[in-house]
C-alpha cells in the first residue's frame, strides 16, 4: 500500500501559514485578474494606467508576486476591469470549526 497524504485543497495551510485562507483567495483573485488581461490582451502600459499603478507592479502582479497587493487591491482592480464583486457572509456549519473566505466566478451571457 502506497504512502500519500491528505492535503486540505489550500497549500499555503499544509505549509503551516497562519494566513492561509487570505493568501489563497489572493492567489484565486490574481488569477481571475491575469485571465481578464489575457482575454483583452491588454498590454503592461495599458494595464498600468487602468490599475494607477507603474509597469513594475504590473509584472510583479502577473508573476504572482503578491506581497504589496492587499485583498483591498485586488479587488479595487477587478472593478476598474468592469467586474461586479457581491460580498456574502453568512454563518459557517456548526460541523466546521472555524470560517472560510471563498472566491468564485461567475459568468453572464
Amino acid at each position: 500500500m502506497p504512502d500519500y497524504t491528505v492535503r486540505s485543497g489550500n497549500i499555503f495551510r499544509d505549509l503551516g501559514f497562519s494566513n492561509a485562507q487570505e493568501k489563497l483567495a489572493k492567489v484565486k483573485l490574481a488569477s481571475l485578474i491575469s485571465d481578464i488581461l489575457d482575454e483583452r490582451q491588454l498590454s503592461d502600459s495599458e494595464v498600468a494606467l487602468i490599475f494607477k499603478i507603474d509597469i513594475p507592479k504590473v509584472t510583479d502582479l502577473k508573476n504572482g508576486r503578491l506581497q504589496g497587493f492587499p485583498l483591498e487591491k485586488l479587488l479595487y482592480f477587478l472593478v476598474a476591469l468592469g467586474q461586479n464583486i457581491d460580498i456574502m457572509v453568512s454563518p459557517k456549519p456548526e460541523t466546521v470549526s472555524s470560517g472560510s473566505i471563498q472566491v468564485v466566478r461567475t459568468h453572464y451571457n
